[in-house]
């Protein structure tokens, strides 16, 4: 490579290869999960998170100012982030473009200190910073550009020599962290911060971006004799992309759109369904029959699109992917336009609730408990900051209390109430569904909202917690050996129970949370559950646990069999 530095125009190649770097192993990243467990979503929030801001800077000319550039970078990232790693990569980039937006060519030096700011933004971000994360990958990445910032070098040997060292921090993650050790797997948001690093480095010598299979190799490495190392997943989950125009002789109603909206998205993932001069779909889904049977029986469709979205080239899954959140960004102004407008609103109110909540009943109980805004998300999809941020405009008082009700989630409503400047955001630390009801219950609009949430932070400390889902591999963790599709009971740090008899693991996870002071058991249950498999579960525990209140909620949740708390 014959530059030695790197312009807007390079570095907006170098950035938009990195976003394809990353959503192109991120269904792997997902893999590494220290629990055995069908939420990992780290690749996920990653990729949405890094997508959102190549999304303003392919908007941009293809030789922008490096001030723009720096801002589409910043500015998207930061209200696209999504889960810890997502939050803590949009930090990095923050710190990385205040470095390096007054200049116009970057050359070692410049980059080294944007490194170092970069890390030292991430760091700051972070209440309790955790050694053997992404962090750790990111200060190795920075301190070695300082070591080399005085040597004589160009700048392409300069870029593959952090991208070793960062390899090398990244596999020392498990000896930092045990319990990446125990689970055999390196760091996901360290792994997530590789391969930006990578595809940015594909970009800078005009290759293209492919899975990497020397992070197979550090994954293997870290895992240690015996363990299994995670292979490259498929990124593409659904596998077709189905597009087409309904009409019924209903006409196009807004109720019927949200109907077709609710199927699709059991069949599929990210539908868009929009009432205009008839019904727009567009889905990604494994069954494209099913799909198109759908709106054939209830009607006729035209404008048929199906592409296998296997066959084709990235770029063009990028540009189908586009499409469908163009169409997704569509639906949203269609709702946003039958919602009031501002100056409808009146005076805010004194004080409001956003929760995020995953399944119908779940979201039910906090609406009666007082919530306005219920954002739909927790495993596998937790809302990005810019959902926080809307989702704040949307409740209109004065003071906002947000319940993440997800560990995962808690950084993203920080971010959010960070960037709000019109109203009080107070964030209440809940990690788990329980916390977040009992955070509710414990509101006494008579204290002040500063006394509120101190209360509300007390009082969730108190809730015990435990969820029961399925393992989705083997592995040994706290001396328990899990095997691939045995049900799990965990409390958020361990696994309490295993085996594969549901009632059981469920009934062994309470037993295990409980003590002589419990007085209620509060049960959530999903969407795979019947009521019969509930009475049986509440059968034993009134047997097992005499003297104990147990209440039971159809909580309507996916993944997760049973939620239970104790109090």
């Amino acid at each position: 490579m014959a530059e030695n530095s790197i312009n807007s125009a390079l570095l907006r190649k170098m950035f938009l290869s990195a976003a394809a770097g990353l959503e192109v192993n991120k269904e792997w990243i997902n893999t590494l999960n220290v629990f055995p467990v069908p939420d990992g979503d780290t690749g996920t929030n990653m990729t949405l998170t890094i997508l959102s801001a190549a999304k303003e800077v392919t908007a941009l000319p293809e030789e922008p100012a490096m001030g723009d550039l720096c801002k589409a970078i910043s500015s998207g990232s930061l209200r696209g982030a999504r889960g810890n790693s997502g939050v803590i990569l949009s930090q990095l980039f923050r710190g990385f473009t205040k470095e390096i937006r007054q200049y116009d060519e970057l050359d070692i030096p410049i980059l080294t200190s944007a490194l170092v700011r970069a890390t030292e933004t991430a760091y700051k971000a972070v209440m309790k910073p955790k050694e053997g994360t992404i962090l750790t990958v990111a200060r190795g990445l920075s301190d070695k550009a300082q070591a080399l910032a005085g040597q004589d070098m160009d700048l392409e040997t300069f870029m593959k020599t952090l991208i070793e060292e960062g390899d090398r921090v990244l596999a020392t993650t498990p000896d930092l962290l045990p319990v990446l050790k125990q689970a055999g797997v390196v760091d996901s948001g360290g792994q997530g911060l590789m391969q930006v690093l990578k595809g940015a480095m594909a970009g800078y010598l005009g290759e293209e971006v492919v899975p990497a299979p020397e992070s197979v190799q550090i994954a293997a490495g870290a895992a240690g004799e015996g363990s299994r190392a995670q292979e490259p997943q498929d990124e593409i989950r659904f596998g077709y992309s189905v597009e087409f125009l309904f009409k019924s002789a209903g006409g196009a109603s807004v109720e019927e759109a949200r109907a077709l909206s609710e199927y699709y998205n059991q069949i599929g993932e990210g539908a868009a369904v929009i009432a205009e001069n008839g019904i727009r779909v567009h889905v990604h889904t494994n069954d494209p029959g099913a799909a198109l049977q759908k709106a054939t029986a209830d009607g006729q469709i035209t404008d048929v699109r199906v592409s296998n979205l296997r066959d084709l080239t990235l770029v063009e899954v990028h540009a189908d992917v586009e499409r469908l959140k163009a169409a997704i960004e569509s639906e949203k102004k269609a709702a946003e336009a039958e919602a009031p407008k501002e100056e409808s609103r009146g005076e805010r109110k004194e004080y409001g609730f956003i929760s995020v909540s995953c399944g119908k009943g779940l979201s039910e109980i906090f609406k009666s408990l007082g919530v306005d805004v219920v954002i739909e998300g927790g495993q596998t999809m937790n809302p990005s900051t810019d959902d926080m941020l809307c989702a704040i405009d949307k409740v209109w008082a004065k003071n906002v209390f947000i319940l993440p009700n997800n560990s995962n989630i808690i950084l993203a409503a920080s971010q959010a109430k960070d960037l709000t400047k019109d109203c009080a955001v107070y964030v209440i630390p809940t990690k788990n569904i329980p916390q977040g009801v009992t955070a509710m219950i414990n509101f006494a609009p008579e204290n002040s909202m500063e006394e509120n949430a101190a209360a509300m932070a007390d009082a969730i400390s108190t809730v015990k917690c435990g969820q029961i889902t399925y393992a989705v591999r083997d592995t040994v963790i706290d001396g328990v050996e899990v095997h691939k599709d045995d049900y799990i009971g965990l409390d958020g740090k361990h696994i309490l129970a295993d085996g594969q008899d549901l009632t059981e693991v469920a009934a062994q996870t309470v037993q295990k949370l409980a003590d002589a002071d419990s007085e209620i058991v509060s049960i959530y249950y999903g969407s795979d559950i019947t009521e019969e498999m509930v009475n049986e579960l509440t059968k034993r525990l009134s047997e097992e646990l005499p003297g104990v209140e147990i209440e039971v909620n159809n909580g309507g949740q996916p993944i997760y069999y049973y939620i239970v708390s104790v109090e």
